[in-house]
């Protein structure tokens, strides 16, 4: 397997010079161009290495490997979450310093997609013949609304068993529910004449900004705001939405500054970051609910909050809409999904912790997350890697990055986990 590192190395650092975060829809780009340039460097790729692929209308891309009936899923996305700020490093340039590969989707989820292609180049070259057609699936959409999942399951069948390389270590049995809703806060009078804040809504906000109608510098500045061109201006911290606690959320500091000024903005502080309504007291063996409001607009007298909510596994949805409703405002559901959960001691679980046992010698157990994958795409899949326990969090931050050492660990986990799942 590590006849393939340096070469998977080169390849991870070009795909993350595509900036493949969602971009202008056009019928040939539905993501934009970057997305789909991402998809063909990738599928062109796995050609040159012997694979035959399809690509579907720049939506999603396979690369299959074997023949027999049944077949074998590895969901991976080649989309990113956008920069963001606070950068040292180029977030599109994947370069290599400190024995790490630096730049967005080096984790999440360009690095184990590469990973995968050269654990099924290993298997090819060593003579393997899978029992299952194994079809290795790369979507453009996965940060964003999932439509290339609903593409690909119009034009072709999604495999019923499988895994996807883009969540934690050792192996994740069950994954949150999700829902974006976007709040409608009406605001017929607002102490603001401009306000708004946050790029995506599974990104923690990072940079918020608002003009306000008077401006009060001590104020501002004892809220640790930025004063430039009468605008008020707050910097925080980006994180995965599934993980708010690990991020700082840029926007509560402007809403604090306009508090005493406005019941509406009082109101809003008080449902999506004072939980006055008990949200985040729902729980289960998945962990508690999680809340984060990470983008706000101000447009046609109404305050526009788009809040991201991971709800426990077993907790049914009626009950979070139904706390939801008591903000009293109208909400919309921009994107939902439903939760994933697999006993245990299923087969494809206990596959997967014992390559991870093999691998690392670490025995462990496995793990629920908040965070949503492609897992939840088929009727039984589950997450495999690449983040370790204690792992600095990198992932939909600044300074995203993948060490060199973990790159070899799951070209040899990933080869493993495929051959004794598909044998």
């Amino acid at each position: 397997m590590t006849n393939y590192f340096d070469e998977a190395v080169k390849r991870i650092c070009e795909s993350v010079r595509f900036d493949s975060s969602l971009a202008k829809y056009s019928s040939k780009f539905p993501f934009g161009r970057g997305a789909a340039d991402c998809l063909c460097h990738f599928l062109k790729l796995a050609e040159t290495l012997g694979f035959e692929t399809e690509n579907y209308d720049n939506y999603i891309g396979e690369v299959i490997f074997g023949s027999g009936k049944e077949e074998f899923a590895i969901l991976c996305h080649l989309d990113v979450v956008p920069a963001g700020d606070g950068w040292t490093k180029d977030p599109f340039g994947g370069t290599i310093e400190d024995g790490s590969i630096w730049g967005r989707g080096t984790v999440d989820d360009k690095g184990p997609a590469i990973c995968c292609l050269y654990a099924l180049k290993s298997l090819k070259d060593k003579g393997f013949v899978p029992s299952k057609k194994i079809k290795l699936i790369v979507g453009c959409n996965e940060e964003s609304g999932w439509g290339c999942i609903e593409h690909y399951n119009e034009v072709t069948k999604m495999p019923e068993k499988g895994f996807s390389p883009d969540a934690n270590f050792p192996v994740i049995y069950a994954e949150k529910g999700i829902l974006h809703l976007r709040l409608h806060f009406p605001m017929p009078t607002a102490p603001f004449l401009h306000l708004e804040g946050g790029k995506q809504g599974n990104m923690v906000c990072d940079r918020c900004e608002a003009t306000p109608r008077s401006l009060t510098v001590t104020k501002a500045r004892e809220l640790g705001l930025t004063v430039q061109n009468k605008k008020i201006i707050a910097y925080g911290k980006s994180a995965h939405g599934s993980m708010p606690e690990l991020g700082e959320n840029a926007i509560l500091p402007i809403l604090k500054f306009f508090e005493s000024k406005s019941e509406v903005v009082a109101r809003i502080i008080d449902c999506v970051f004072n939980d006055i309504y008990g949200l985040k007291e729902l729980s289960d063996e998945t962990g508690r609910l999680t809340m984060s409001p990470n983008v706000i607009k101000y447009r046609k007298k109404q305050v526009l909050v788009l809040v991201d909510i991971r709800y426990p596994a077993t907790v049914p949805v009626q009950e979070v809409l139904s706390r939801v409703a008591k903000f009293g405002v109208k909400y919309e559901t921009v994107h939902s999904q439903a939760p994933l959960y697999h006993e245990k001691d299923s087969e494809l679980v206990t596959s997967l912790l014992s390559t991870f046992e093999e691998c690392t010698g670490v025995k462990a157990e496995p793990i629920a997350i908040g965070g949503g994958t492609y897992a939840r795409a088929i009727k039984e899949g589950v997450g495999f890697g690449p983040e370790m326990p204690g792992d600095p969090p990198v992932v939909h931050m600044a300074d995203e990055h993948i060490t060199l050492e973990r790159v070899k660990l799951l070209l040899e986990i990933y080869e493993k986990a495929i051959e004794r799942l598909t044998k």
